[in-house]
């Protein structure tokens, strides 16, 4: 077996790749949290996080396009070195691994919503059984699907988003209409005060995590120097819309303290107006959502594990791809995800979405506080002078990894995420002592 990967991941590919590993089940379920934290107010924690992760991706662009061959975990390793790449490379593939067996709970949910009478883990199977089967392709292949299973949301929201509209301002006519004034009835735009639009910030951000899924994508991109900068700015620009726009419309459809009484508030606000053809459709449409962002999962864990495996940090049995170019080990592993969460789905359906969703949060916050920190470092080493740069070089990175540090110290100081803290600290605790044993350093990652 070869041990390289091919280059053959399109622009359009890589734009919707990082789209479909945002746009999933933190925006159409774990929505209802954050309303519920918030009330309407939550649109300004999302557009502040969306502002946030301008910067993160701008430095991760600049780094980019300055050591070409790294990615995402290659970066730190060589501003950090292997202890914290290492420990980052197997925290990142644990976040992807959470992600998607919740991603896979939510898919037999939504599946569930139509055939009551299968049980909600059988239903997961399946779907994980459908995106194994995507995997074994060429990257080529992969990423054609999943510009296509991102499309068909992109377009569905945009259509929430129209029809929405046309449902506030009365062109379709209804016997409760919707009305704007839902946004202060009901204590206020931020009823819960500034404390409550902080505190949604971490359910927000691992609603955008996954973005950051183009660091691993780079050393697979086709003249990923020409095309990275444009490409990262064009996702951060869509996921912002399609964030705070509907989060915002759902808000005005429904009042904010009768979001997330039960299921999805999309599927909720269709029904709550009378159109429950439409809600059938919709669920349709989240159904591809979650099974798309639990595709870029498998993506991001067999390549963070190749990755890892290139630098000698997980076994050199990972290095190896078939003639497709696919780390068939590494995607052995990442089945094994899949399946952890159709087993998390039998044994508690109700509630392992609640006691999971925080631990992607922090581990997300984590690591786009090291991408800033190492654009920082490495600043310096550049080579040559670049066509694209992080303006107002060193303070705005410097403001955002402050301002991530805050939201971090805050998050770990919120008794309500005790259970999520003591779990994330334990895995990352258990990485820094497995990394200790490691006696010498290996080689950075060089080019591919």
């Amino acid at each position: 077996m070869s041990t390289q990967l091919q280059k053959k991941l399109l622009p359009r590919h890589v734009q919707m790749m990082a789209l479909g590993g945002a746009i999933g089940t933190g925006i159409f379920q774990g929505s209802s949290e954050t309303i519920s934290a918030a009330g309407p107010g939550v649109v300004i924690a999302y557009l502040a996080a969306g502002g946030l992760l301008f910067i993160v991706m701008s430095a991760l662009a600049e780094m980019g396009l300055a050591m070409p061959g790294l990615d995402l975990r290659g970066f730190i390793h060589r501003a950090f070195g292997y202890r914290t790449s290492f420990v980052v490379g197997w925290l990142y593939f644990t976040l992807w691994i959470i992600v998607m067996a919740l991603e896979i709970v939510a898919a037999g949910t939504f599946l569930h919503y139509w055939f009551h009478h299968v049980p909600v883990w059988m239903l997961s199977l399946l779907s994980a059984l459908f995106i194994i089967i995507i995997n074994l392709f060429s990257v080529r292949l992969y990423g054609e699907i999943e510009y296509w299973l991102t499309g068909i949301k992109v377009i569905t929201l945009v259509t929430f988003i129209f029809l929405s509209g046309a449902l506030i301002f009365g062109f379709i006519p209804v016997d409760n209409p919707p009305s704007v004034s839902n946004l202060t009835a009901h204590g206020g735009f931020m009823p819960l005060g500034w404390m409550g639009v902080f505190s949604s910030l971490l359910v927000v951000i691992f609603s955008y995590g996954g973005t950051e899924l183009v660091g691993l994508t780079i050393t697979e991109m086709k003249d990923a120097d020409k095309t990275l900068p444009n490409v990262l700015k064009g996702v951060i620009f869509r996921i912002c819309i399609f964030y705070a726009l509907p989060i915002l419309l759902i808000t005005m459809l429904v009042p904010w303290n009768e979001v997330g009484n039960q299921g999805s508030p999309f599927v909720q606000v269709l029904t709550a107006v009378g159109m429950k053809g439409v809600a059938h459709v919709m669920n349709f449409i989240m159904l591809t959502a979650v099974i798309s962002a639990a595709n870029s999962g498998m993506y991001a864990t067999s390549r963070m594990i190749y990755s890892l495996s290139k630098d000698g940090e997980a076994p050199a049995l990972f290095t190896r791809v078939n003639q497709q170019g696919v780390p068939v080990f590494g995607l052995m592993i990442s089945v094994a995800g899949l399946l952890l969460g159709s087993v998390a789905a039998f044994i508690a359906e109700d509630s392992v979405f609640q006691y999971l969703m925080g631990i992607p949060g922090l581990t997300t916050l984590l690591l786009w506080i090291l991408i800033c920190l190492a654009q920082l470092k490495l600043r310096s080493t550049y080579a040559e002078q670049l066509n694209y740069r992080v303006a107002f070089f060193p303070y705005l990175t410097g403001l955002t990894i402050v301002t991530l540090l805050t939201i971090f110290a805050f998050m770990l100081a919120d008794p309500k995420n005790l259970v999520n803290n003591t779990i994330f600290f334990t895995v990352v605790i258990m990485l820094i002592l497995i990394s200790l044993f490691i006696k010498r350093e290996p080689k950075p990652q060089t080019s591919q």
